[in-house]
């Protein structure tokens, strides 16, 4: 059965949290190859990394291209016995479709793949133009060697979409209200002070780092980053934790220190941003404080789908389905989409992210019909 529903459930049954793959690709490759798609498995591979297995296919070899993108990697369940269905069941009850990764995102490929499959047999088996999938095994842990290093296999190949829909659960309440045409940058660091270690009795003959770190991370923390942008809300530097690594009451630690990340908006690069951090970090901690801010390398950088002809496509076609016309957002973390950016315009739009990550993670079966059916409208559309 090559409906959503019975896609979603033959993922799900595969327990593929990162790195594992564990058959979710092969179900992809048997449907699509079963149609007519080139089916490509490309494994890439990083020192200090899991190898990830990833899947391109393509059919038809003419413009316009759009590309389908998504990943069948999953969290880990967290305690299996606190489900109230099976995690890697892809149980239906009461309407709706139970199991790790119904939302984020193997519920959203199903949708994208059932659709694909409905407009080609509605039109001959071939689509007026090329459609493909790119779909990787790493979005949810550190994305080396997933989408980024697929997209460069599929450049250097001479090929590249012309457009592309990522199926990351988009939608907040319910399914049509949010369409994703961009993500903020992340970018983390740890602000290091350092002082003198010494006996609590004799402060004379230590310097305490911790009110000083305190002062900073107030400093940090009280001055906006910027006013936010055109399509951006304000960008964010949030402290996450604090630690001075010391296990005795009698003591003044000799070093405290304090992680941060920033979710920035396209008012900063990452180096603008880390220049303007150290130059807060300088002037607040004066002369009299030993403090310094170490960097965490970052992949995640700040886009954005102006909208357009494209954007415009997708509105008609979810209010066509649903009813609702779709805000056009950029709030939420990062995905895949932000490596998407650099080869064509992207959007983001799938089911309703309530329940991903969470035990019971589930969607309604109806949502899954409907995405089909927005999918479908967007492809009728996109070749007319």
């Amino acid at each position: 059965m090559n409906d959503a529903v019975s896609i979603a459930r033959d993922l799900i049954r595969c327990p593929s949290v990162t790195p594992a793959d564990a058959g979710a690709l092969g179900v992809l490759e048997n449907i699509l190859k079963a149609t007519g798609f080139e089916v490509h498995r490309v494994t890439f591979s990083e020192p200090g990394t899991a190898d990830i297995d990833n899947l391109y296919a393509r059919i038809g070899n003419q413009a316009p291209h759009i590309s389908f993108a998504g990943h069948t990697d999953v969290v880990p369940p967290g305690d299996e016995n606190a489900w109230s269905h099976g995690a890697f069941s892809g149980e239906v009850k009461d309407g709706l479709l139970y199991g790790r990764g119904a939302v984020d995102m193997k519920g959203g490929i199903a949708c994208s793949v059932a659709a694909v499959l409905e407009y080609l047999a509605a039109n001959g088996g071939k689509p007026r133009g090329s459609i493909s999938f790119l779909i990787t095994g790493d979005e949810e842990d550190v994305a080396l060697n997933g989408t980024i290093k697929l997209l460069k296999w599929v450049a250097d190949r001479g090929e590249q979409p012309d457009h592309c829909v990522l199926g990351e659960p988009s939608n907040v309440e319910v399914l049509g209200d949010c369409i994703k045409i961009g993500r903020r940058g992340s970018q983390s660091g740890t602000l290091y002070v350092d002082g003198i270690q010494g006996h609590v009795a004799y402060p004379q003959r230590a310097a305490n780092p911790v009110p000083d770190i305190s002062r900073l991370i107030v400093a940090l923390s009280d001055e906006p980053l910027d006013h936010g942008s055109a399509q951006f809300q304000a960008s964010n530097l949030e402290f996450t934790s604090v630690d001075v690594g010391n296990t005795a009451n009698n003591v003044i630690p000799g070093q405290a220190r304090a992680k941060f990340n920033i979710r920035f908006n396209d008012n900063h690069t990452h180096q603008s941003l880390r220049q303007l951090v150290e130059q807060r970090v300088a002037k607040a901690a004066g002369n009299w404080m030993r403090a310094r801010v170490v960097w965490e390398p970052s992949n995640a950088d700040v886009f954005v789908t102006r909208p357009g002809a494209f954007t415009d496509l997708a509105v008609a076609a979810i209010e066509e389905v649903t009813g609702r016309k779709p805000e056009l957002s950029t709030s939420g973390g990062t995905s895949d989409a932000r490596f998407i950016s650099h080869y064509c315009p992207v959007i983001e739009f799938g089911l309703v992210g309530q329940t991903m990550h969470q035990i019971d993670e589930r969607t309604p079966v109806s949502d899954l019909e409907k995405l089909t059916k927005i999918y479908r409208r967007l492809l009728d559309r996109y070749f007319a």
